[in-house]
C-alpha cells in the first residue's frame, strides 16, 4: 500500500472518530448545571466566534504548513478542549476549552477534505472523490448518530465522562492523523498583488441578485439551524419536569439527536423530487419556514409532546444546503470561490453569535433556564424569522433563483 492509498484507507476512520461528539446532547445541561443558563449561552456563542476568527488562519496554515500538521494541531487541539470541558470549575476554564473546540473545528475545516482529495490525485484515483466522500460521510454520522445516544446514557453518572470519552476518542484521531503523509500539492505562487485582485473579483459577486438572495437565506438558515441546538436540551429538561423525570433529561436528549439525524437522513431521499415538483424557490422557502415552525412551537408550547417537533430539526438542511450550495457555485467565479463562501460562513456565524449575547441578556444568571425565560427569546426569533421570510418570498419573484426556469423541461411553456 502506497502512502497515498494509507491515506485514503485511513480518512473514513478520522471523520469516524472525529465526530464520536459524546456531549453534543448535554453539553447545555452540564454548562448551566456548572455555571448559569446566561453563561450557557455565551459559551456556545464563544465557540462560534473562535471558529469564525480561525477559519481563515487555520486555511493559510493548511496551504502553507501541510494538511498533516494541520489535522495533528486539530487532534491536539480537540483532546486539550475536552480535558478542559471535563475539568470544568469557573467560567474562564470553560471559556479556554470552548476556544479549543473552536480552533480544532477551523483547523479541520476543508482541510480534512482537501487530504482526501489530493491522496486520491496522488494515486491516480480522483474518479473515486465522490464515492470515497458518501464513504467517510457515512463514518462520520455513525459516529455521531451512536455517540449521542451512548453519551446521554453516560451523563446520568457524571456530565464531564462524555467529555472524557470524546478525549479518549480525540486521542485515537491524533493516532490516525500521525499515520497520515502529507500528500503531493499542486500549487502555483500568485503573482504580486494576487490576493488583491483576488478581494476585487468578488465585486460582481455581492451586486449579484441571485447571489444576494441567497447569501440572505443561508445566513438566516444557518442561525435557526443552530437555535433548536442552543434551546433543545433546556427545553427537554423543563418538558420532562412536569413529569417528574428532569433526571432522565441526558438520556432523552441523546436519543432525540440520533432521531433527528436518522429522520434527517429519511427526507433526504425526497428532497430531489420535492425539488422538481416546487422549484428551487419554493422547497429553499419551505425549508426556512419549517426551521421557523420549530422554534413557534418550541416558543408556544412546553408540552412533553413539543419534544417531537426536535425530531425535524436537521430536515430544513436536507432540503436545502445541497441546493444552495450548487446554486451560489453556478454564479461565482474560480478565482473568488473560495473567499466568498468563507464570507457567507463569517456572515453566519457573526449574526448568530451577535443574536445570543442579546439573548443571553434575557436569560437567567443562575439555575436551570426555565420555559417561561426561553419564550420571549424563542418567540423573537420566530418573528424575525418570519418577517425575513416573507421579504425572501416576495423578492424571488422578481428574481431568477431557479436556474432551469428557462429550460423546456422545467418549463414547458417558456
Amino acid at each position: 500500500m502506497t502512502a497515498a492509498e494509507r491515506n485514503i484507507a485511513l480518512y473514513p476512520w478520522f471523520r469516524f472518530t472525529q465526530n464520536l461528539l459524546f456531549w453534543q446532547a448535554v453539553w447545555f445541561l452540564y454548562f448551566q448545571n456548572s455555571l448559569s443558563a446566561a453563561e450557557a449561552i455565551l459559551l456556545y456563542a464563544v465557540y462560534d466566534l473562535a471558529t469564525t476568527i480561525l477559519e481563515v488562519p487555520s486555511g493559510w496554515m493548511s496551504d502553507r504548513l501541510g494538511r498533516r500538521i494541520t489535522l495533528i494541531s486539530a487532534a491536539v487541539a480537540s483532546v486539550v478542549a475536552c480535558l478542559l470541558l471535563a475539568l470544568g470549575g469557573t467560567f474562564w476554564v470553560f471559556v479556554a476549552g470552548q476556544v479549543a473546540l473552536g480552533a480544532a473545528a477551523a483547523l479541520t475545516s476543508g482541510t480534512d477534505t482537501a487530504l482526501l482529495y489530493e491522496s486520491l490525485e496522488e494515486a491516480g484515483q480522483t474518479d473515486r472523490v465522490e464515492a470515497e466522500e458518501l464513504r467517510a460521510w457515512r463514518f462520520g454520522f455513525s459516529g455521531l448518530a451512536l455517540s449521542a445516544v451512548i453519551g446521554g446514557a453516560m451523563s446520568l453518572w457524571s456530565f464531564a465522562v462524555p467529555f472524557l470519552a470524546s478525549a479518549v476518542a480525540y486521542a485515537v484521531m491524533l493516532v490516525i492523523a500521525l499515520r497520515f503523509t502529507e500528500p503531493r500539492h499542486h500549487r502555483d505562487d500568485l503573482a504580486q498583488g494576487g490576493e488583491w485582485a483576488r478581494f476585487a473579483s468578488l465585486k460582481a459577486a455581492f451586486v449579484n441578485p441571485v447571489l444576494i438572495w441567497l447569501l440572505g437565506l443561508a445566513v438566516l438558515m444557518y442561525g435557526f439551524s443552530h437555535i433548536p441546538f442552543v434551546f433543545g436540551q433546556p427545553f427537554i429538561q423543563n418538558a420532562l419536569q412536569s413529569l417528574g423525570l428532569a433526571a432522565e433529561a441526558p438520556l432523552v436528549s441523546g436519543a432525540v439527536v440520533t432521531a433527528m439525524m436518522l429522520i434527517s437522513v429519511l427526507f433526504s431521499l425526497v428532497a430531489e423530487k420535492v425539488r422538481r415538483a416546487i422549484g428551487l424557490a419554493g422547497i429553499l422557502l419551505f425549508a426556512l419556514g419549517l426551521q421557523i415552525g420549530i422554534i413557534a412551537v418550541l416558543a408556544a408550547s412546553k408540552s412533553v409532546l413539543a419534544i417531537a417537533v426536535l425530531f425535524l430539526r436537521m430536515v430544513p438542511d436536507s432540503f436545502s444546503t445541497a441546493f444552495i450550495l450548487a446554486r451560489t457555485q453556478r454564479e461565482l467565479s474560480d478565482d473568488s470561490r473560495a473567499t466568498y463562501m468563507s464570507f457567507k460562513s463569517l456572515a453566519a456565524r457573526i449574526l448568530f453569535a451577535a443574536s445570543l449575547w442579546l439573548a443571553a441578556g434575557a436569560a437567567s444568571d443562575v439555575g436551570l433556564m426555565s420555559h417561561a425565560q426561553m419564550q420571549p427569546i424563542l418567540a423573537a426569533y420566530a418573528g424575525v424569522g418570519l418577517i425575513a421570510l416573507i421579504a425572501l418570498a416576495v423578492a424571488s419573484r422578481f428574481i431568477a433563483i431557479d436556474p432551469r426556469s428557462s429550460l423546456g423541461p422545467e418549463n414547458p411553456g417558456g
